[in-house]
């Protein structure tokens, strides 16, 4: 399944966002106009799903619903998320889920379910508050998507969140996880564990996307030829690689020595095999060459043909906007304002959609209209 619609009201950047989804989205906008905000939307719906987690735990990660509620919102208090799910974007969505939340304003200030709607086909499955919830007002500080006493009949949804999936690869986390002490972050959203993530997959697996990756290095990193999992003396799992050299045997490097981009694309090409979940991504393309960055929208589409699997990315880069095969559909640009951040997708645009029918690349069409409003040629300051 895929998110095939999204709304949200109220949700941070955004007063009210209300757009469809393709099976591939490319986020295009300034800095700080809530690219970043929109894709933790959908992980809010996973942290409510996943084990451990629930609506308390996901708003209280978020600071709140003080944070959490876009500041254009005004006398509005309640934050909004609507989702569709079809099997593909062009289909009759399958499912849709809605919650509604607020804080009580007084006493210990949960929030609290304003309503939960679950709808399968034209046929709805869940309606609250209903005469329980009245009756006892603490069961709407849990929704029924994270009680699997209650979600038995629209667990798929459950699932399908609970599946998300979310990598910021830091390298200096791979390279180094025992220098930043301290419990890991749920989720490892930054890639602490990448290697361990790696070699818990079963070994027919893991040699597969393993041989799939090292065919994209040896066309991306200069005199490398092979690429292979490791264990050290005390059992701890290390990527190495094999790189042409004057020597018979070659030289060998682990992921201590990689550099930044080779780590963030190999794990960029591993999210991408690793299941069928709908797959978060920001900004893909720092420290990659700009040849490769070009072949990202390329990539994913590539694979995304041997599984139905959504990818959202954020982006600043005209080089990865450059391929022609992005759709102007599958553009989603974001302009910041003072009553929030608008959403529209970059072909519901006449200006953009004429530039498009043109033969210009979304990178010519759209990245102009991305540039902050207040910043013109020249230096940000005055020295």
């Amino acid at each position: 399944m895929i998110i095939s619609h999204l709304r949200l009201k109220n949700w941070r950047n955004f007063t009210d966002v209300n757009v469809q989804l393709k099976n591939r989205v490319f986020l295009v906008g300034p800095n700080a106009c809530g690219k970043s905000n929109f894709l933790d939307a959908l992980k809010f719906l996973r942290d409510i799903c996943k084990q451990g987690g629930g609506l308390q735990k996901a708003v209280q990660d978020r600071g709140g619903i003080s944070k959490i509620r876009c500041l254009a919102a005004r006398q509005e208090p309640d934050v909004e998320i609507e989702v569709q799910l079809a099997n593909n974007s062009d289909e009759v969505p399958s499912w849709k889920y809605a919650i509604g939340i607020r804080q009580e304003p007084r006493g210990y200030r949960h929030p609290y379910l304003v309503y939960e709607n679950i709808c399968e086909g034209n046929q709805q499955l869940l309606d609250r508050p209903d005469d329980k919830d009245k009756k006892d007002k603490l069961r709407l500080t849990q929704t029924h998507l994270e009680q699997i006493t209650a979600n038995e009949k629209f667990r798929a949804i459950s699932r399908f969140f609970d599946s998300v999936s979310y990598l910021h690869l830091v390298p200096q986390l791979v390279r180094s996880p025992e220098a930043f002490a301290g419990p890991g972050i749920p989720g490892d959203p930054f890639g602490r564990n990448f290697l361990e993530r790696v070699a818990k997959a079963q070994q027919r697996t893991r040699r597969s996307r393993l041989k799939t990756i090292e065919q994209a290095l040896v066309k991306a990193v200069p005199q490398l030829k092979h690429l292979a999992d490791v264990k050290d003396e005390v059992g701890m799992p290390h990527l190495e690689v094999v790189y042409e050299h004057w020597r018979p045997m070659g030289a060998k490097q682990r992921e201590d020595q990689f550099s930044d981009g080779t780590l963030r694309l190999i794990a960029l090409i591993w999210m991408l095999l690793e299941s069928d979940s709908l797959l978060l991504l920001e900004e893909p393309e720092l420290s990659l060459n700009a040849a490769i960055i070009r072949s990202i929208p390329a990539i994913i589409h590539r694979l995304q043909k041997k599984r139905n699997r959504q990818v959202i990315l954020s982006t600043h880069n005209a080089d990865l906007l450059s391929d022609k095969g992005i759709d102007g559909k599958e553009v989603l640009l974001m302009t910041p304002g003072t009553e929030g951040t608008s959403v529209k997708e970059a072909s519901s645009i006449k200006e953009v959609r004429d530039l498009l029918e043109g033969g210009f690349t979304v990178a010519e069409a759209v990245m102009p209209r991305a540039e902050p409003k207040t910043y013109h040629q020249g230096l940000l300051f005055d020295v």
